[in-house]
């Protein structure tokens, strides 16, 4: 369970906070959703989840047990909005490895078969695989690190209508086995799989339903 009380980011060279009295429940092997316009605080909080920036104040819980700043990258997997632009390994071997040179065949294989990219040779380069494929790669470099907690932002940007649905459908499945925060400024077709949604605005979080009448896309 993932559990997020009264947070707040109020960086010194900002005149306000960016994020304000943030408050979250997250079940295990849940997909939250959170919708939210460009400058709206979603990257701020999943970087703050991953450890990458601390937040001013506030408590975070996992399984009970509440973490310190310096805990949290071990908690958290942060995919980054269009993730293909940060691979620095030559090969697909080289960047599942990167950082983790020990890493065996098993866990290599295994990971590369929880996204669907299995068929492929460990030795072909990451650019030139397919935007959809590449998606699949980046979720597989940090399944591999064995996080509590997939935090994914804008995954779906970028991608045709058919890359859209494939990913999608590849959240759907490993949400089975992991826990996944989401977010985006475009909801579409991720809304058939939220278990729990809200929407961030000027820094402030509110619930709200699939099946609400809460607007899929959000300039």
């Amino acid at each position: 369970m993932l559990y997020l009380k009264t947070w707040f980011y109020h960086p010194p060279a900002s005149p306000t906070a960016i994020l304000k009295s943030i408050n979250l429940t997250l079940a295990p092997q849940q997909l939250g959703l959170i919708v939210g316009p460009s400058g709206s605080g979603k990257s701020t909080l999943l970087e703050i989840l991953s450890g990458l920036v601390e937040t001013t104040t506030g408590t975070l819980c996992w399984r009970e047990q509440e973490l310190m700043p310096e805990h949290l990258q071990q908690l958290g997997g942060l995919v980054f909005q269009f993730p293909e632009r940060h691979f620095c390994g030559g090969t697909i071997l080289e960047e599942l490895r990167l950082g983790h040179p020990e890493l065996g065949s098993e866990r290599v294989n295994h990971a590369l078969t929880e996204v669907g990219l299995e068929h492929l040779s460990l030795h072909a380069p990451p650019h030139a695989l397919s935007g959809g494929q590449q998606r699949r790669l980046a979720l597989a470099v940090q399944l591999i690190r064995q996080p509590h907690l997939l935090l994914l932002d804008e995954p779906t940007a970028g991608l045709d209508w058919s890359m859209r649905r494939q990913l999608v459908n590849l959240l759907a499945k490993l949400k089975k086995d992991w826990t996944l925060l989401v977010v985006t400024h475009d909801a579409g077709e991720l809304l058939a799989i939220a278990d729990q949604c809200w929407s961030l605005n000027q820094g402030e979080l509110s619930s709200f339903t699939p099946d609400s009448a809460e607007p899929q896309s959000v300039a």
